[in-house]
């Protein structure tokens, strides 16, 4: 009896979390299109709709700003929410993330080199990115297990990366000037330029990614147990290792291509699903992705308004949360191993 009420108390738990991760998305994406420093009513988008982009001021305010910026923040939430808790469970580290262990300045570096050979845009563009993004994510991997590296390691060796990477972008825009991409706002993370022909290549390639992640929970789940335990259910741990190393360096790839370099979402969002419902995949990455979207739009709605007529960049707000947040979880975990 009590652990059929348990098992009933934890369903209705996940039920209530899901309810409002799809209330929180709806509101936040109703904020993120009304709410900037022109207004937008409801009556505007039905005129969209109804009667054209074009109508009036308004309409177009929706058509070609807020609803594209809107798409993009909740796409790029999720995608970054998603990829984080991948690396997490792969990596066996709750500190690791994209923008932690270098996985986003490899993505942003090769977003810059595209620049050079006149790519700025489309799929070409996400295609850079991913490889960024792939090379970075498997040179962290691959150096953690030939060296043995432990938990804390790998977050060093990440970090290390990180830098590395960030060196050679600054080391190309300062001796190739007119490749202008990798601008202060890119660097930071922002969504003001954002059109949907920016958005869209790599929007599809996320949902599509999403969509294989997960069908693969309950691999991501075995991989978890770690790999003498993954090896004995008879899982060839090293391919599917790559795979989802693969499929979270292509999320976090694309959404560098469309914002920049937006930091600790990854990393917030992640940690703060797994405290309330643990690791169980098949509930954690769709959570994830959930409250990633929504937690990206609100904060890019708080950039763009709390400082109006200024904006700036969503990548401030975002690493004003994320760095206390890090040094939290720093602090936590040494005080566990102390007791």
């Amino acid at each position: 009896m009590k652990n059929s009420a348990k098992r009933c108390s934890a369903g209705n738990k996940i039920r209530l979390l899901y309810l409002t991760g799809f209330l929180l998305l709806i509101l936040s994406a109703v904020i993120g299109i009304l709410i900037g420093s022109s207004s937008v009513r409801i009556n505007d988008i039905a005129d969209a709709f109804l009667k054209g982009f074009n109508y009036s001021p308004q309409t177009r305010v929706f058509a070609y700003v807020r609803l594209p910026r809107t798409v993009a923040s909740l796409v790029c939430g999720g995608a970054l929410a998603v990829s984080g808790a991948i690396i997490q469970s792969v990596l066996a580290n709750r500190l690791a993330s994209p923008s932690i262990i270098g996985v986003n300045s490899g993505a942003g570096l090769a977003v810059t080199l595209s620049a050079f050979f006149g790519i700025y845009g489309g799929f070409r563009l996400s295609v850079f990115a991913f490889l960024g993004a792939f090379i970075t994510v498997m040179l962290v991997s691959f150096s953690a297990q030939r060296l043995n590296a432990s938990r804390g390691t790998v977050i060093l060796i990440g970090v290390a990366v990180n830098s590395f990477f960030g060196a050679i972008t600054s080391a190309v825009i300062t001796f190739i000037p007119e490749i202008g991409v990798m601008s202060n706002d890119f660097k930071v993370g922002e969504f003001s330029a954002v059109t949907f022909k920016s958005v869209i290549p790599s929007a599809v390639i996320i949902i599509i990614a999403l969509m294989v992640v997960f069908t693969l929970v309950n691999e991501l789940d075995v991989l978890a147990l770690g790999d003498e335990s993954a090896a004995g259910l008879g899982m060839n741990t090293r391919l599917v290792r790559s795979v989802f190393l693969t499929l979270s360096a292509l999320l976090a790839g694309c959404a560098v291509s469309i914002a920049g370099l937006l930091s600790f979402v990854g990393l917030i969002v992640p940690n703060i699903i797994r405290n309330i419902v643990g690791g169980k995949s098949s509930y954690l990455l769709p959570l994830c992705a959930l409250f990633g979207s929504s937690f990206v739009c609100l904060c890019d709605t708080v950039a763009r308004t709390a400082f109006s007529p200024y904006e700036i960049p969503v990548g401030i707000i975002m690493a004003f949360l994320g760095a206390p947040f890090f040094v939290f979880i720093l602090v936590r975990r040494g005080l566990h191993r102390r007791d």
